[in-house]
């Protein structure tokens, strides 16, 4: 393992609502020096991250419906248009919360699959978020079967703006739901190395962190660069 491999499980989180133009800028320009595999940027912001890291190699990256998953499906659908004609490449979309503790696993199936759709359409991947702190592991299992019944390409543990944290215990149960038909996403607490290398043992493709500075130093610390 090399600092590259660290880097490119990373999505550097660039969502916090008060962050300004310039925070945004800083954040890709960071992102550029480490070549992390993407940014995760705030709808209005796809369009400045784009022309930040055109030819880097680093996705560009947005949210849809973000941060509570309520939104209609066609509006989710919209906005996903909206940030893929922007520039973004890869859609972290929550789904509805309600919906799926109500049990309506039609609707949550086909709220996600349209997204899917549009974005596949478009050569566009998509991450769903299931908020794992608002749920029980019986519909955490659920929802990640409905994600990949869906045709997503990850499911993700959580916003970072919900209840709980990422544990490694949901990446694994996570992992066992999808059975290798997406891949899984961990975000909400990644503030190290030893949190990335934990959840990529766990069964992580990828990790949403905002203090990448310190993790990608230590990794090149430890790694080699």
């Amino acid at each position: 393992m090399i600092s590259h491999d660290i880097a490119k499980m990373i999505d550097h989180s660039l969502l916090m609502p008060d962050m300004t133009a310039e925070d945004v800028k800083n954040g890709c320009a960071l992102a550029r020096r480490f070549l992390t595999a993407s940014v995760c940027v705030r709808p209005c912001d796809v369009a400045l991250a784009e022309s930040m890291l055109r030819g880097s190699g680093v996705a560009v990256g947005t949210v849809i419906a973000f941060p509570h998953g309520s939104n209609q499906t066609e509006i989710k659908v919209l906005e996903a248009r909206r940030a893929m004609d922007d520039g973004a490449t890869e859609l972290d979309m929550v789904l509805n919360i309600g919906r799926l503790r109500s049990g309506n696993h039609d609707y949550v199936c086909e709220d996600i699959e349209a997204v899917v759709r549009a974005a596949h359409q478009s050569g566009v991947i998509v991450k769903v978020i299931l908020e794992t702190g608002y749920l029980s592991d019986e519909e955490k299992v659920t929802a990640c079967r409905l994600s990949a019944q869906a045709g997503a390409d990850f499911v993700k543990t959580s916003t970072g703006y919900g209840p709980g944290r990422y544990t490694l215990r949901d990446i694994r149960l996570m992992a066992e739901a999808v059975e290798g038909r997406c891949r899984i996403k961990a975000a909400g607490g990644i503030r190290t190395l030893a949190d990335v290398l934990a959840a990529r043992e766990a069964g992580c493709d990828r990790v949403g962190a905002t203090a990448i500075g310190p993790i990608l130093e230590e990794a090149q610390q430890c790694f080699g660069k």
